[in-house]
């Protein structure tokens, strides 16, 4: 089986020093593995960083292209029969990979997220497996038990894909841009195309989240603001259940209401951003040929804790 592992980047030369060595000496356990680094138009010193690594493939984007395109872009690039994606700021252990690779021998599967080891204000948290609810008219996603084999969602940051699935899905959808909740929208996708998403407890990987590029090139309200727009996206491109969509529809006016009355501005700024974009949506759907074999309700009923 051939094997790619793809890091996006942008302006993070000190966690490439830091965490490009644990990849490829976890690559070095499987004879076909390849390290692709896609480069963000990063305006730090990350090239000469990644010349140091002459194992490393780089991918150089010309300007800014965002999360979602700069890894459609790696995978584009790839050859494996899967697809490993790791955030610069993930340090995985050595034998991460096998792990994640067993789960592939189930034609059905279509991702494995790894058991993210997350430092989280001087703390580590476990995390790595998804679930979600319907509720007040909006898609609202938590972390799940870790005691459980599947996922609502495999993360862009510490997961492996079936890259022959991920093309039938069309991957990372760029309509939310800059970043956040593409991986959600890969994976829901996939549920209902009857693929199979799962966790791997024994794939680790250490994440240190507060020192990824987004925390610090963006202030908290427009992240907040972002985290809004996207929420409201994923409703609209993907809740095809009547019901929740007239649910949506009736909670709408409350939510706007009850932002204004609580100074949460995000959510308005959120809300107008997602509407300029709903042209985006509409190409974008025009052009998926993927049958729903589950509904929106069974998906979210079946990871509900």
């Amino acid at each position: 089986m051939n094997i790619n592992i793809i890091i996006p980047n942008y302006n993070g030369a000190e966690l490439l020093k830091k965490n490009v060595p644990s990849v490829l000496k976890a690559a070095k356990q499987f004879a076909n593995t390849e390290v692709i680094v896609v480069d963000d138009a990063s305006t730090d010193s990350s090239k000469e960083v990644l010349s140091q690594f002459k194992e490393v493939h780089l991918l150089e984007n010309s300007r800014n292209m965002g999360f979602a395109r700069s890894i459609n872009k790696g995978v584009d690039h790839s050859k494996g029969d899967v697809v490993v994606l790791l955030n610069s700021d993930v340090r995985p252990e050595v034998d991460f990979i096998k792990p994640l690779l067993d789960h592939f021998e189930n034609d059905k599967v279509f991702a494995v997220a790894c058991l993210d080891k997350s430092i989280e204000d001087g703390k580590t948290v476990e995390r790595g497996r998804g679930i979600g609810t319907w509720s007040r008219g909006f898609f609202v996603h938590n972390a799940g038990s870790l005691d459980k084999s599947t996922t609502l969602w495999a993360s862009g940051g510490s997961s492996a894909f079936r890259r022959s699935m991920w093309e039938s899905l069309g991957g990372f959808r760029t309509f939310y841009k800059p970043f956040y909740w593409e991986d959600i929208d890969l994976s829901y996708r996939a549920w209902k195309m009857g693929y199979e998403v799962d966790f791997e407890e024994k794939s680790i990987v250490i994440h240190e989240h507060e020192e990824g590029s987004i925390k610090k090139q963006f202030s908290p309200f427009f992240i907040k603001t972002i985290a809004y727009k996207n929420q409201f996206l994923f409703v609209w491109s993907n809740i095809r259940n009547s019901g929740y969509i007239l649910d949506h529809l009736v909670w709408l006016p409350y939510h706007l209401i009850r932002s204004l009355m609580s100074a949460d501005f995000a959510f308005v700024f959120g809300f107008l951003k997602a509407t300029l974009q709903i042209p985006e949506i509409i190409f974008s759907n025009s052009r998926s040929n993927y049958k729903q074999i589950k509904s929106d309700k069974e998906i979210i009923n079946n990871f509900l804790k």
